[in-house]
Formats: C-alpha cells, sequence, structure tokens
C-alpha cells in the first residue's frame, strides 16, 4: 500500500468529464514470420511473464473517505488481466490513419478508477501483416521518464520468444492468479490520514517557503534582465485554446534523426532547440493555413524531468516545466530556430530560479477538493473561453533508444507517444527519438482542432527548410574559407 504524493494526486483531481489525465502511445510491430504472429495472448503472456516489475500495472486507487488526505494505491485483490489487455480490429487498408483514428476512439474514454489505471489494445488488421499496440496509462501513475522505464520492462534489445500458456478449460482468458492486498476500512483510511497529517505541518511550511522564494527570485530575475522566454498569460488566442470536449482525435508524423542532428551541428544548438524550432515551422503554415496566425509568437509549456539518476524505475511523477516561446511570427526558419535557442536559455534560467521540486510542493500544498472543485467549475463556466490563454501548445521531447526493441520476437518499427489536453490547451505535441527518427505524436480535440493530419504533414516540411538552410550555409562558409 502506498499513498499518492501531491502531485500525483493532482493529475487525478484535475481530471474531468472532458480532460481526461491519461498518457498513451501507439507503438506498431512487425511479427517475426513463422511463430504464430503476435496476438492478443501473446501480449497477455509477455505482460503476466514479467507484471512483478511492473507496479502501476497491479495496483488500484482507493480514496480516503471525505478526501481528507490524498488517495491510497492498493494491489488489486480482484486484478483480471483480461479485462485491461484487449483487441480491437483496424479498418481496411490499416494505414496510419486508420490506426490513428482507433486510437482517439480508445483515448475518448477515461479509465475506469475501480480498477487498476491502464489499458492496452493489440490493434490487428494494419498493412503489411504488422500490428499495433495502443498502450494507456493514468498520468497519476507514470511521467514521460517512467512512462520510458515502463517500456524498457516490456521490451528486449533481441527477439526472445513469448510462452503462451495454453487457455484453461474453464477460463480461456485467465494467464495467472493474483492475491493483491486487502483494501483498508474507511475507518483505518481516516486514522491513517490523519496520522499522516499530524506529520505534515513542517513539510507543508517548507513547500510555502520554497514557493515565496521561487515567486521572489523570479520576479527579480524578470524586472532586472532581458529573459526571451513564455510567461503565463502572455499568450495570443488560438482556435483551440478554448473549453474541450471528451472526444480526441490523434496524428502522428516522422522525420530523419540525421537531418536534426545536420542542423544542430550546423548552428551550434541542441536537439530540443531543432524540435521546438520544428513545432513553430509546423504550427505557423497550420495557423495560416487555418487563417488564424497572431502576430506575436505563441507560448508553450515544455515538461521537463526531475528524476535523478537513483530514481529510475521509480513510478509516479518527477516532473516540472517550463514556459517558453515558439516564434511562429518569424517567417525565417533559422530565425526561429536561433528565437528557440535564446527563449529556452531563458526559460532553464527561470527554471533554475523556481527550483524543479516547486511544482510538487505546490501540489502538497493545495488541497485536494479544492483542486478537484476548480477544475470542474473553470469547465462549468468555461473560463477557458473567457480569460487570457495561460500557454498555447504543451511540447514535449523525450529522448528514445538508438537500437531496436522486440515485444517477444516481434520488433519494434514505430513509437508514437501522446499526452494529455485540457480546457484552454486543446492541442499536445510529444516527440520521441527512436533509432534513426524522430516521431511526433498529436493528440488534439476534434471540435477545436480542426484538420489536425495538416498540421501532422507538416513537420517533415519544417524541417526540411532547415535542413536546407543548413547546408546552404555551411557550403557559403566553405567558399570563403577557400
Amino acid at each position: 500500500m502506498q499513498r499518492l504524493t501531491g502531485l500525483d494526486a493532482a493529475f487525478l483531481q484535475m481530471e474531468t468529464p472532458t480532460n481526461h489525465m491519461h498518457v498513451m502511445a501507439a507503438a506498431v510491430i512487425a511479427p517475426a514470420e513463422g511463430d504464430g504472429g503476435f496476438t492478443v495472448d501473446t501480449m497477455r503472456a509477455l505482460v503476466a511473464d514479467r507484471i512483478d516489475r511492473l507496479p502501476p500495472f497491479r495496483r488500484r486507487l482507493v480514496t480516503v473517505p471525505f478526501s481528507l488526505h490524498h488517495p491510497l494505491w492498493v494491489e488489486d485483490p480482484h486484478f483480471d488481466l483480461a479485462y485491461h489487455v484487449r483487441r480491437v480490429a483496424v479498418p481496411t487498408p490499416g494505414g496510419p490513419r486508420d490506426l490513428a483514428e482507433v486510437m482517439g476512439e480508445i483515448a475518448s474514454r477515461p479509465l475506469d478508477r475501480a480498477r487498476p489505471l491502464w489499458e492496452m489494445w493489440v490493434a490487428e488488421g494494419l498493412e503489411h501483416g504488422r500490428v499495433g499496440i495502443i498502450a494507456k496509462m493514468h498520468h497519476s501513475a507514470i511521467d514521460g521518464a517512467s512512462g520510458v522505464d515502463v517500456l524498457a520492462q516490456l521490451v528486449d534489445i533481441a527477439p526472445s520468444p513469448v510462452p503462451v500458456p495454453d487457455p484453461e478449460p474453464d477460463d480461456a482468458d485467465e494467464v495467472r492468479e493474483w492475491d493483491g492486498e486487502r483494501v483498508p476500512s474507511e475507518i483505518e483510511m481516516v486514522l491513517g490520514s490523519v496520522i499522516s497529517l499530524a506529520r505534515q505541518p513542517a513539510k507543508v511550511l517548507k513547500a510555502a517557503r520554497d514557493v515565496a522564494g521561487s515567486v521572489v527570485r523570479v520576479v527579480t530575475r524578470l524586472r532586472n534582465e532581458d529573459i526571451k522566454t513564455g510567461a503565463p498569460f502572455t499568450a495570443p488566442r488560438l482556435p483551440f485554446n478554448t473549453t474541450i470536449t471528451s472526444h480526441r482525435q490523434v496524428a502522428y508524423a516522422e522525420a530523419p534523426l540525421s537531418d536534426v542532428q545536420t542542423v544542430r551541428d550546423a548552428y551550434d544548438v541542441t536537439i530540443n532547440d531543432v524540435v521546438l524550432a520544428v513545432v513553430a515551422g509546423a504550427m505557423r503554415s497550420y495557423l495560416d493555413h487555418l487563417d488564424a496566425l497572431p502576430d506575436g509568437p505563441l507560448v508553450a509549456v515544455v515538461p521537463t524531468s526531475e528524476r535523478s539518476t537513483d530514481e529510475h524505475g521509480n513510478m509516479g511523477n518527477r516532473v516540472s516545466a517550463m514556459f517558453t516561446r515558439l516564434a511562429t511570427d518569424l517567417d525565417d526558419p533559422v530565425d526561429r530556430l536561433f528565437a528557440a535557442r535564446d527563449a529556452m536559455i531563458g526559460a532553464k534560467a527561470v527554471h533554475s530560479d523556481i527550483g524543479g521540486d516547486t511544482l510538487a510542493g505546490l501540489a502538497e500544498l493545495v488541497a485536494p477538493t479544492l483542486l478537484r472543485g476548480g477544475a470542474r467549475l473553470f469547465g462549468r463556466l468555461r473560463l477557458a473561453d473567457r480569460v487570457r490563454p495561460i500557454f498555447n501548445v504543451v511540447v514535449s521531447n523525450v529522448a528514445g533508444p538508438d537500437f531496436p526493441l522486440y515485444f517477444g520476437t516481434a520488433r519494434l518499427l514505430e513509437l508514437y507517444p501522446m499526452g494529455p489536453i485540457f480546457d484552454g490547451a486543446g492541442l499536445n505535441v510529444t516527440v520521441i527519438s527512436y533509432l534513426d527518427t524522430i516521431e511526433v505524436g498529436l493528440m488534439a480535440c476534434p471540435e477545436t482542432v480542426p484538420d489536425l493530419w495538416h498540421l501532422a504533414d507538416g513537420f517533415a516540411p519544417a524541417l526540411a527548410e532547415l535542413v536546407k538552410r543548413a547546408r546552404e550555409d555551411a557550403g557559403s562558409k566553405s567558399g570563403d574559407r577557400s
């Protein structure tokens, strides 16, 4: 049994009927020939074999009476693997957009809080004999870094056959027995919460001091230095910075990692700078297509991991965030790249003033009922339609493995991660590198973000534009030296 941290609990409290706080990923795999293919039984056997290494897969929530304290994770005594690992058919012809349509439907439904907060769907019917794996897990259980750790437990670096047990006549879907934990009584939970809260005043006081100190440091820096970065409530209003519905749509894109590295090396910037510049270029083209391109830059939130090396393998959230700019107001792609670099330099300086643990400390200060009520009131009053946007879009960039991975004997070909969207921010862009490719996953509300594939299709041209300029500039420098 384990109590959620304030930050983990915050992702629960922010969830509403339209703001689903789960993260997702779509994996496309190529089953090896002659081994019977990759089926839902294969996936169940794989998870069953490794579930001891995957604590979030076994735990469900238990809510404390009267919301006195954060909920508890309890080993589910009624764990049913067959419920969590399911199959779904992708409509013909089984291309990327067909898989995305199925994934959007799955993303539109919240997770059942009476069960462990995850699902996996084995998507059959993809073209070329491929198979999709659609993973869905609540943000209260994992962040981006711990999500990569979960993936690492399910895959191998070489083909490894998965022993699929013969189904029992009485229960063809049962893979293994599970004991779980006894769920504490309401009296036990109340007493435990009172004891825990009695120990917290010093912790809360420290968090309050940290938050106050962060505010002072940030205000001082902004007054005394010309910081070129994004700030909350300075974002222009875009069509998708409004109240969202419960519906979700998905799209994805990919581009050669070598192209990103070419731009990085040519202009002495970081991979993340290039990614942000490419996102800015794609967003500029997309907003121009919608006739909604603002005069000023966009404001993006960039999640950042605060997980130390010895915390890898621990689940939950160790995450903070930076506000930065996307220079969609600049026509020149290299100018957008340098603007991204300068904005991230400023964002990192401000983030260092705030401190990586401040967001977690702030979550400990806010009462669960206040956060939950505030999230629902924000949506019910449609305040996202009335107040200035806090930010325009979330852009997350995660470094993935540069070596091939396998689900059993099936090679992982493509991996597209996706983060949640909220009232006021109906678009999420998540990027991961895998082998020699960067892969972009887009999650959006279809009622507020039209033509999502038009945005997805803009990433490759935006990167190609930067690569062309990098090669031209490199050629001109070479000519100057000669």
